[in-house]
């Protein structure tokens, strides 16, 4: 068989003064027809990535623009071409946007993103801008299971909550289920209004009945047959490990996967670390969100968006916090 065509793709993330960020309409006579996605275009023989960018946006939407930070890489696999899409903000120098080769625009706020169409390859490109980039995991209730050990419990999960806007996972597979129930009872009576966003490792039920999120691991992913009855307002996600999980992920649309080990860890000394080409190349046969986990730091963000994950996620790697 041949191998897939390569591409470099680079595209900018503009915003206007109100916040909102410019998508362009795929024209009738292109591949992908209709969809909208972020401005640019290919990188050409011979340019660097913000040479390219420069170009297209100047070509494209009729604006000047200074290429500022990495948003995300993403690597993306299509039955004709294995495209890599690397997304930049931008800033405006001069010009009003307008589309020069006769493609619809619009400006969309963050939060209406997923409202609209778009090529796999950009779908994680909405989630690194709308959603968290930790994903954070409590330890262990420690045994046994007393009132002291629930206390420190929650003082180690609302140390972890204490970040705005992260996600965290509620888990303790060791104790015993009321005494996690009544752990994770005490940690929403002390965070109130407290912005974060809690799922529940495995326990369906517990899940429906404090109203959280649900994280599965692989096994209840592959004997559900269905999305799992809890609110539809909050995520389910799932822990992945290969590409069999990925795509059953992906054909539940769950919201979010953990995928892992991507280094070695102490937690599974035995288990073969993907490598961060590892995890890009299983990245690239999804679109959902992916968080790296396994013996990674929150300053292996930059590296994570490098190889197309949503952000980190761990338990040992967040301990500081809790210390």
């Amino acid at each position: 068989m041949t191998a897939p065509r390569s591409i470099q793709v680079v595209a900018g993330v503009i915003t206007d003064p109100r916040g909102r960020i410019l998508l362009t309409r795929r024209k009738e006579d292109s591949e992908l027809a209709g969809l909208w996605e972020f401005p640019g275009g290919k990188i050409e023989p011979g340019e660097s990535p913000e040479q390219a960018l420069r170009r297209e946006l100047l070509e494209e939407v009729g604006l000047e623009v200074e290429v500022g930070t990495p948003v995300i890489r993403v690597p993306q696999l299509y039955p004709s071409k294995r495209l890599t899409l690397d997304v930049r903000h931008v800033t405006v120098r001069s010009g009003h946007a307008r589309g020069c080769e006769g493609q619809a625009l619009t400006w969309v706020a963050p939060e209406k993103l997923r409202q609209y169409s778009m090529p796999h390859a950009d779908l994680p490109v909405v989630a690194a801008l709308t959603q968290p980039a930790e994903y954070a995991i409590t330890p262990d209730i420690d045994a046994p299971f007393d009132e002291i050990a629930i206390e420190r419990w929650v003082v180690r999960a609302l140390a972890l909550c204490a970040v705005p806007g992260r996600r965290v996972q509620l888990r303790s597979p060791q104790a015993p289920r009321d005494r996690f129930a009544l752990a994770i009872e005490r940690l929403l009576e002390r965070l109130g209004s407290q912005q974060v966003q809690l799922l529940v490792n495995r326990d369906t039920e517990l899940a429906a009945q404090f109203g959280l999120g649900l994280h599965w691991c692989a096994v209840q992913l592959h004997q559900a047959t269905e999305r799992p009855s809890i609110s539809s307002q909050q995520p389910l996600a799932v822990s992945c490990h290969h590409l069999a999980d990925l795509e059953r992920a992906q054909s539940l649309q769950c919201d979010f996967a953990v995928l892992s080990p991507v280094l070695a860890t102490q937690t599974h000394p035995t288990a073969t670390p993907l490598g961060w080409d590892g995890f890009a190349g299983l990245r690239e046969h999804v679109s959902l969100p992916l968080y790296a986990l396994g013996g990674l730091q929150p300053d292996d963000l930059v590296t994570a968006r490098y190889h197309g994950a949503q952000g980190i996620a761990g338990i040992r790697g967040f301990a500081g916090e809790w210390d």
